[in-house]
């Protein structure tokens, strides 16, 4: 187990550049399999779960050549599905949530597909009906033995249909997506999640020869083809990272340019800072975060606490309410966060209460956040990271708290961030890696 020691107080001043989003290249690495030709992805977080699926995929057969530090291509032409079959293929893949969304692609491609109960972050229920049930609506058999719980869909050949998704499921959407492009005739999808991940793997399949209309909205046209081709895609800047440096920026009173944010696909969370008070400057495609000493969180415009809640697309991604949380200990005023969508994501706030903070954990969903204006610093102490989230989360805190913090478990971290600990380090940060 790895461990982080903080030392905490440093104000950090330059440029970061964000690494590519995790959540879309889980979703268009699982999308090369739908061809056999070979697919070039530019821009790929060099992160635990990105690179675990790459070498799932590889173990499948799928040719893989790393063309530079960020960039490899795929080539599925032999796909071995008897590997889908072994104690391998359940080992690696129960330890990756991604790993669901070789289901679509296989299945739309070669008529089946086979996956253990994937495994991924503790924070709560994580159902996958709604990826089976789309994938039953196209016309798939599906069995699962809760008793070995190993999923198993079938189909002779998918056929397009209309389906109102019961939840609006980001991995949920993405896989049906990639069953339904080679489905016979059209497929509707309402309800569809609609996330940036969503758009760009709908850009990427269409570059493929896919044809899909309605792309960034909640309701899909898919009507099926033959086969894909080749095509090279660039995945966007991480905008759950972009978030995270807003929030530490503030915490440690540091001047910070992210760069290359891709900005108009940030949707709401530059605002959804500013509602904290957090001063950020878009110069380009570039935010700049100036040294701010102290930062207020609004209040409704009658005067009631703020609430900053998670959504669906186009509301605030779930994965940054961790951030917000941290950031808002240190901000004057208070603040609730409702946290809609898991039911164990904001138990961590107990490690944040033993360094000091003013939280009162309402029940599994809502925390309110009494900040203290940076007039009473957080304490370093020690903590272990209990998912990639609320991990970097708790690495904020330790950045910005009085003494030295340790942080146990940051594997989890290492899981969705790159190389933190090196790209902090050289803004100013003091995190040493045991």
């Amino acid at each position: 187990m790895g461990t982080f020691i903080v030392q905490g107080g440093k104000s950090l001043k330059g440029e970061i550049i964000p690494q590519g989003a995790k959540n879309e290249a889980l979703q268009v690495i699982c999308a090369t399999l739908l061809t056999p030709e070979k697919i070039t992805i530019n821009n790929i977080p060099d992160i635990a779960d990105v690179n675990n699926l790459i070498e799932l995929l590889e173990c499948m057969g799928v040719k893989v050549v790393h063309e530079s530090d960020s960039s490899c291509s795929f080539e599925a032409g032999e796909v071995n599905l008897n590997y889908l079959q072994t104690p391998e293929f359940r080992k690696q893949s129960i330890s990756l949530r991604g790993s669901v969304m070789v289901v679509g692609p296989l299945l739309g491609r070669f008529g089946k597909a086979f996956i253990p109960k994937p495994g991924g972050d503790k924070i709560g229920r994580r159902r996958l009906d709604t990826h089976f049930i789309g994938f039953q609506k196209l016309g798939a058999r599906f069995e699962f033995d809760s008793a070995d719980p190993f999923f198993k869909v079938e189909a002779e050949s998918l056929v397009g249909t209309y389906m109102h998704l019961d939840e609006a499921s980001v991995t949920g959407t993405a896989n049906i997506i990639m069953a339904a492009v080679l489905a016979k005739g059209r497929t509707t999808i309402y309800n569809a999640a609609c996330e940036p991940y969503i758009q760009q793997l709908c850009r990427m399949l269409v570059s493929m020869g896919a044809k899909i209309d309605g792309i960034g909205s909640n309701l899909l046209y898919i009507d099926g083809v033959k086969e894909l081709n080749g095509c090279t895609h660039t995945i966007l800047p991480d905008m759950i990272e972009i978030g995270s440096f807003i929030g530490m920026a503030a915490m440690t009173e540091s001047e910070i340019t992210i760069k290359d944010v891709s900005y108009d696909n940030l949707g709401i969370i530059p605002d959804s800072f500013r509602r904290l008070g957090i001063e950020l400057e878009r110069k380009g495609d570039d935010i700049f975060i100036p040294q701010q000493k102290h930062y207020e969180i609004e209040t409704f415009i009658d005067g009631s606490i703020m609430i900053i809640a998670d959504a669906i697309w186009p509301g605030l991604t779930p994965d940054l309410l961790s951030v917000f949380l941290v950031t808002a200990t240190q901000a004057k005023g208070s603040v609730l966060i409702h946290q809609k969508m898991f039911e164990s994501r904001l138990f961590f706030v107990d490690k944040l209460i033993d360094m000091g903070a003013q939280i009162i954990l309402c029940d599994p969903h809502r925390a309110t956040v009494i900040g203290m204006d940076k007039m009473i610093k957080l304490r370093g102490t020690i903590m272990t990271s209990p998912d990639i989230r609320a991990g970097v989360a708790l690495l904020i805190a330790a950045m910005s708290a009085e003494g030295e913090s340790v942080i146990h478990n940051i594997e989890q971290i290492d899981r969705g961030y790159q190389n933190i600990d090196a790209r902090l380090n050289a803004l100013g940060a003091d995190i040493k890696r045991i």
